[in-house]
């Protein structure tokens, strides 16, 4: 294998036996002066392939354990969640961990401020996410605070190979945190977020979103009952009515009678 251009002593550009470029690593391949013949390939330790230039530099001043976690991750996401990620991914996550760990030495805790509707929203990112802080603690002795959970899986999310999801995320997060905001102004409330109702009604939530995202027509087969329930429960029913405006005013997403009736049920529950 020919070595044409050294990353860091630890990380070189090479050519494989097809003449493709990759991101090599292993202990002292980028030392001897480049370009070279690597005769013996077991002090390669991993291969990358179709790795953008951009992000081939990331690592020159990245510690080695966090890299060698980083590619970990990596493959434990493509296990477990059964994606393929982009091949920029353990680079930009390597990075991302090693600028967490030096804000963690000058005592700089940035808390996502939609944490609680990621954990709901991407239960298996986020699950996946705490793994990766445990592999960051077991394999490079260092612990990170527990929001760095969301960090990871938002890389996670926005890095599926084929999507485009990093907006979705962020609309979807969005979306959760207003309707919660207009549910507890008007209901004088204070939601638990770590309630099962909780974890239900935001599922119901992003249900309702991906219907108006297809424009999937609900039938309406429950305006009686609406009529009932708004008699009995008006505040209930008021607070319902402002969300469906929320939708129609900022989304222009117009809810159906049927839609408002679940919304008056999910409001309902996480009152009780």
């Amino acid at each position: 294998m020919k070595i044409i251009k050294k990353i860091n002593t630890s990380a070189a550009i090479a050519l494989d036996s097809k003449g493709r470029e990759i991101v090599v690593l292993g202990k002292g391949i980028g030392f001897p002066p480049v370009p070279y013949e690597l005769e013996d390939l077991s002090k390669i330790e991993r291969t990358f392939y179709d790795v953008e230039p951009e992000y081939r530099g990331v690592i020159a001043n990245i510690p080695e354990n966090i890299i060698e976690v980083a590619a970990k991750i990596n493959e434990l996401a493509e296990e477990e969640l059964d994606m393929e990620l982009s091949p920029n991914f353990p680079f930009t996550l390597a990075d991302h961990l090693n600028f967490a760990v030096e804000r963690l030495r000058s005592g700089i805790d940035l808390t996502v401020a939609i944490s609680y509707d990621i954990q709901y929203l991407y239960q298996r990112e986020y699950s996946l996410g705490k793994k990766a802080l445990q592999m960051m603690n077991d394999e490079a002795g260092i612990m990170l605070p527990e929001s760095e959970a969301v960090n990871i899986a938002l890389h996670l999310i926005n890095s599926e190979k084929g999507t485009n999801n990093a907006t979705k995320v962020l609309r979807d997060a969005r979306i959760v945190s207003e309707v919660d905001r207009i549910i507890e102004d008007n209901m004088k409330m204070k939601m638990d977020k770590g309630s099962y109702e909780y974890a239900r009604y935001v599922k119901h939530l992003m249900y309702l979103v991906n219907r108006f995202e297809s424009k999937e027509e609900s039938e309406v087969k429950n305006g009686m009952m609406l009529k009932t329930l708004a008699r009995e429960y008006p505040d209930i029913y008021e607070c319902a009515l402002r969300i469906t405006r929320y939708f129609q005013g900022t989304w222009g997403w117009n809810c159906s009678k049927d839609e408002t009736l679940y919304l008056m049920l999910h409001i309902n529950r996480l009152l009780n």
